[in-house]
């Protein structure tokens, strides 16, 4: 490889606390060193594991890297993952939320969730692992700015979908 190309693939794995992860390529070869600074400049802090991804690569002395991200689609869902949250939810309810401008107050991968604030409220927003996933995210920092859609559930007000705000903002 001489010159930047644009790869497609599925994140093998990434870890925000250690600043990288990898990428396995469609077309086969080496891994793809997938350096967190990458990520942020496309507007996200992490990305899922088997996500999709686009992303133009360089070759160097230590191997294959990504320089430039181009896309990502989360992964695919199976419907074993499906949120008990949502079961009594009627999808048209979910399927009319809107994107509202949100700050990550707290999120803990270990436990499997977390609460964002949407702008102009103090009122805590329940945001489960799954539809980080499901938005193609990993994981959240406090203070992150994301926008997500809201809905009333059981517990009270829950995220639908959580997406990087440099994401939002682009759409």
């Amino acid at each position: 490889m001489e010159e930047d190309e644009v790869v497609t693939g599925r994140v093998k794995w990434f870890d925000p606390v250690k600043g990288f992860g990898f990428v396995v390529a469609q077309s086969g070869g080496s891994d793809i060193l997938l350096h967190a600074n990458v990520l942020r400049n496309f507007g996200q802090s992490s990305v899922a594991d088997g996500a999709l991804i686009a992303i133009t690569v360089q070759a160097t002395d230590r191997g294959r890297q990504a320089v430039e991200v181009v896309r990502i689609e989360p992964p695919e869902a199976s419907e074993s993952a499906a949120l008990e949250d949502f079961e009594d939810i009627d999808p048209e309810v979910m399927a009319k939320a809107v994107l509202e401008p949100a700050r990550v107050k707290w999120f803990d991968k270990g436990k499997g969730f977390g609460f964002a604030n949407v702008y102009g409220s103090n009122e805590d927003v329940f945001v489960h692992i799954e539809v980080l996933h499901r938005s193609g995210l990993a994981d959240l920092q406090p203070g992150e700015a994301v926008a997500i859609k809201v809905i009333d559930g059981k517990r009270g007000r829950m995220a639908t979908e959580v997406l990087a705000w440099e994401a939002a903002v682009k759409d």
